[in-house]
């Protein structure tokens, strides 16, 4: 779906070409939608919006309280330990990142340098929370996108865990 560079025969500037069926694009109607709320056509939703609902009141439920070193205001101390960690390894990251795909599902960490996901488990006591995390990790394997999963017995000892997991993935922090 990719645009085509062009370079104009006279001026020698450069250009792209789209193809003409991304503006039925999904994912790009969503994005535009987020960052062009003063429109006054109004964007149609996918069958997604139901999942954001509830994705709003997981933010009302858990609000982002916790600040760390590098601003983030994050939803628990677990992940300003995670989000630190990634901070002192000098890794540019973002928090709450939307994965890039129809579903509205969002990530806890992101590493775009190496197109890596963190997830933090952080309740798994909680049956609604594990099946929530059952159907996040089948979309990762889905898109085949890059995840690391951490889970409680994880942040205690963070510097002994995450380093490990992060090479898997060739990200040195050493």
């Amino acid at each position: 779906m990719g645009g085509k560079l062009f370079e104009h025969e006279v001026s020698g500037g450069t250009y792209v070409l789209w193809p003409d069926n991304i503006v039925n694009n999904k994912i790009l109607i969503a994005s535009l939608s987020e960052t062009h709320t003063t429109t006054t056509e109004t964007i149609p939703k996918s069958e997604t919006s139901i999942k954001s609902a509830n994705l709003d009141s997981f933010r009302e439920k858990f609000p982002a309280n916790f600040r760390t070193k590098d601003g983030h205001f994050v939803r628990s101390r677990a992940v300003v330990i995670i989000d630190n960690a990634l901070y002192d390894y000098n890794l540019a990251h973002a928090y709450e990142r939307k994965l890039p795909i129809e579903e509205d599902i969002y990530a806890d960490f992101f590493i775009p340098s190496e197109g890596v996901y963190i997830e933090f488990w952080g309740l798994e006591d909680d049956p609604k929370y594990n099946e929530r995390k059952k159907i996040k990790q089948e979309i990762y394997k889905k898109y085949d996108f890059k995840l690391i999963e951490l889970n409680d017995s994880d942040i205690s000892n963070l510097d002994d865990h995450l380093p490990k997991k992060l090479l898997k993935f060739g990200i040195k922090v050493y």
